[in-house]
């Protein structure tokens, strides 16, 4: 049967303009993220960022509005300062938050970068206290563990240890090759019978050596592949020398470091696309957290857990003038250091050691007759783990801060810092650390 009813649309004409435009407050939800960023970051005290504005020249974007629009990007998983600067154009909660204000993408990122630089981390420790005080965090039992996330360099400039220590052996023995056909050229006119050592090789010890070998062999009828190694000698292994022991010195007593960002270290990723083993540029990113919010964040060149947790926890006193009282961990920081730093601090230490999941099918803790004192701690660390409270805890880590780890890299995609040096990592971690947890929970300072 033919139906004669018409076809009625809703009104539609976008070129029709209004006789009052409609107010960005009203557009906005009341339970809307962005309220809570806007509210929360306005209860803070920026005094610390404020007085670091010096007068004079023209005016600037408030401190306030710039940290609303970078926290509120990062909750909306937008990193860069080129997209934050379009969002500013077109988004309507951008809008909202910076009062219409447009900074550009150089003015977002210099305040990321320099202006944040010193002062996020009492940023950070501001909203987490701010939580606490709303009984959504308590920084009385923390669960600890950490990531890899690739740093913003190269993956392909990199200087290894082993490399640099080869090369001065190289040299070494290279320069000891040639010392020994100089004073056998030079034995039936020099009286120079000097033994020359090479253990601690440096510039100024080859250039000497060099020049000795130099005044040694004027006027002698020398091999051609020996003129032509102390040529090259002489033209590039005090210059070699000189870029190996800065390099030693940018290493420290890590095992390499990238060119691109001389703070990253070469690590595993368990992002492997390639399938290779791979090794990339990176930080090790260690989190503290309760109730799936972060409460602690540190960085570290360091690509194994063990030796990070004596910095991590020396920041959480120093921003929190306290400790936790209960702390967490896997096997990764289970080592005589970390347990005895624990027991000295008077933190109950949660934390598995290598053969604890055998102990526990065993019902005994192994020890190690050798080392008495890593007995004792084992055992102690044993009688809690079993304990009903330590399998509490030992369940609940697994969904507290692992689950952090997954929100971070798998639904923000935050796999790779965008800034360039240890100091600006630690202002995105940051700035994602505020943002995960103003947008887990709705926080109002009123």
């Amino acid at each position: 049967m033919y139906n004669k009813s018409k076809v009625v649309f809703k009104d539609y004409n976008p070129k029709q303009n209004f006789l009052l435009p409609p107010s960005l407050e009203e557009l906005i939800e009341l339970n809307h993220p962005v309220r809570t960023v806007s509210d929360v970051i306005d209860g803070l005290d920026l005094e610390c960022l404020i007085k670091n504005y010096k007068p004079g020249g023209t005016s600037s974007y408030h401190p306030r509005m710039l940290l609303k629009v970078l926290v509120y990007g990062y909750l909306c998983n937008i990193f860069s300062s080129r997209r934050l600067e379009e969002a500013l154009k077109q988004n309507i909660h951008f809008m909202w938050l910076s009062g219409m204000s447009r900074p550009d993408h150089n003015t977002i990122n210099r305040f990321r970068s320099e202006r944040l630089k010193d002062e996020v981390r009492s940023i950070f420790t501001q909203v987490v206290l701010l939580l606490e005080s709303q009984g959504h965090v308590s920084l009385k039992t923390v669960f600890t563990d950490g990531t890899k996330i690739e740093a913003n360099a190269n993956r392909y400039t990199f200087v290894w240890g082993r490399s640099i220590e080869r090369n001065k052996r190289r040299i070494e023995e290279q320069l000891q090759d040639l010392w020994e056909y100089t004073q056998q050229v030079a034995a039936t006119e020099s009286k120079d019978k000097t033994e020359v050592e090479f253990k601690a090789i440096d510039k100024e010890a080859v250039e000497k050596t060099i020049k000795k070998i130099d005044t040694a062999l004027k006027g002698k009828k020398i091999c051609p592949k020996v003129r032509q190694k102390l040529n090259y000698a002489r033209k590039n292994w005090p210059a070699n020398l000189e870029k190996y022991a800065k390099q030693e010195d940018i290493m420290g007593k890590r095992n390499s470091f990238c060119k691109t960002d001389t703070d990253a270290t070469f690590m595993r990723m368990k992002e492997d696309h390639m399938k290779n083993g791979q090794l990339k540029p990176g930080y090790n990113l260690q989190i503290s957290t309760h109730n799936q919010f972060i409460v602690n964040y540190s960085l570290h060149p360091n690509p194994n857990d063990t030796r990070t947790l004596p910095e991590h926890i020396k920041i959480f006193k120093e921003h929190y003038n306290r400790l936790p009282e209960e702390l967490v961990a896997d096997a990764g920081y289970g080592s005589q250091e970390n347990y005895t730093l624990l027991d000295n601090e008077g933190v109950e230490a949660y934390v598995k050691y290598n053969h604890f999941d055998k102990d526990t099918r065993t019902g005994i803790p192994s020890i190690s007759l050798s080392n008495p004192e890593v007995a004792q701690l084992r055992t102690k660390a044993y009688n809690l783990l079993v304990t009903d409270r330590g399998k509490e805890l030992r369940k609940q880590r697994c969904h507290d801060v692992e689950t952090v780890f997954a929100q971070i890299k798998n639904n923000k995609g935050f796999r790779r810092y965008n800034l360039r040096s240890k100091a600006k990592a630690e202002v995105e971690t940051a700035l994602l650390a505020m943002a995960h947890n103003l947008k887990k929970c709705p926080v109002r300072t009123s």
